[in-house]
């Protein structure tokens, strides 16, 4: 019996042992998957930030609106209905409407049969509307026309169709300077409304006299000036202010000027920019030109885009027309051709309000 009972004990305690370990691997299996859970949580929320924060920042969203602000436009706060397409629309279908009914043209009126209105067939808010499109648009269906009898209304359709043709804005000054590896005669060129100019492109001409060998004198001869982008220089994506550069090689008019030579130069350089209002379908053409005076030898542009920490594309009006001072080659020949008369800026330009963002968490990636 004393046997038994040690062997009794000795088996009672071999399973105690045995269903305590396998409680103890129980546990542990429980905080692995416990762990498990929690990792994986962790991992998709990190993944949701990611994608949120990659969806936030960036430029063109999945519907096609822009993600950008515009600030720091001079007279923003007077002109800032000229910035959108539909706004101008409506607010000037309003003077039409207000015009019409100081003249007593509108139907609730009831006008006299021999009563001359200011705007044919403009007899309320609906047919203002249509008048402001019409006239915003160039469409003109001919029912409605505007009359000599009100010079306030003549006045009106003036200013609106001016402000059809302030879509665009130029810089005032052209910069030559080094950019990727050439010299280069930049400007820079803005679009001021919300609504993008699509297909865009920029070319320029080279107007200026010029003695041909047999002793031929040309006036306001044209030399073709060649505009470009790293992207190239067709169908520009015109959501953001651009910078154009013409590089100066041994084919370009400008292989000849030098720093001190440039100003006593006479031409006129015509730049052009060729596009199609995407609200409209319209096309318009904005020009504007330079005369030597007006191009910095060795000066480049400042940055203006950055971005808010709320993840919107910035554009700081402030600095567009703003220069720096850059190391430059005293003339063309010496920078394709004598060496250490060209050097590079060692030094960028800071953009305040540019957020870092750091790249080493990626989101998970779906590839098809």
């Amino acid at each position: 019996m004393p046997i038994v009972m040690r062997a009794h004990v000795s088996s009672t305690s071999g399973a105690r042992r045995v269903w305590g370990k396998q409680c103890e691997e129980e546990e542990v299996g429980v905080a692995g998957v416990g762990a498990k859970m929690c990792g994986s949580l962790h991992q998709r929320l990190q993944d949701y930030l990611s994608e949120r924060r990659s969806n936030r920042t960036r430029l063109v969203t999945k519907d096609g609106r822009c993600n950008i602000e515009y600030g720091n436009i001079k007279y923003s706060k007077h002109l800032s209905f000229l910035a959108d397409f539909w706004t101008t629309v409506v607010e000037i279908s309003l003077i039409w409407y207000w015009i019409a009914r100081d003249n007593g043209d509108l139907t609730w009126q009831n006008p006299s049969e021999d009563h001359s209105p200011c705007v044919d067939n403009v007899v309320g808010l609906t047919t203002a509307f249509l008048y402001s499109l019409e006239t915003q648009t160039t469409i003109g269906y001919g029912g409605r026309a505007i009359t000599p009898t009100c010079p306030g209304a003549v006045a009106v359709i003036i200013i609106q169709s001016l402000i059809g043709a302030i879509i665009n804005c130029f810089i005032d000054m052209a910069v030559i300077c080094p950019k990727n590896g050439a010299l280069c005669l930049s400007i820079r060129v803005a679009n001021l409304r919300k609504s993008l100019m699509i297909g865009s492109n920029i070319y320029g001409k080279l107007l200026r006299t010029r003695n041909t060998a047999d002793g031929e004198t040309i006036i306001m001869d044209q030399v073709n000036i060649d505009f470009m982008m790293d992207a190239g220089k067709d169908n520009l994506f015109f959501v953001t202010p651009l910078t154009l550069y013409h590089v100066i090689d041994k084919s370009s008019p400008f292989f000849e000027m030098a720093v001190d030579t440039l100003h006593k130069q006479e031409f006129e350089l015509v730049v052009f920019l060729d596009g199609t209002a995407e609200s409209t379908s319209s096309s318009c053409q904005v020009r504007t030109s330079f005369i030597p005076q007006e191009i910095m030898w060795g000066y480049n542009y400042l940055p203006i885009i950055s971005r808010s920490k709320e993840g919107k594309y910035r554009v700081d009006f402030s600095n567009f027309s703003k220069v720096v001072p850059v190391a430059t080659a005293h003339c063309p020949y010496c920078f394709h051709n004598i060496k250490g008369h060209h050097h590079f800026a060692k030094t960028g330009h800071d953009n305040p309000g540019f957020e870092v963002i750091d790249l080493s968490e990626h989101p998970s990636v779906t590839k098809l």
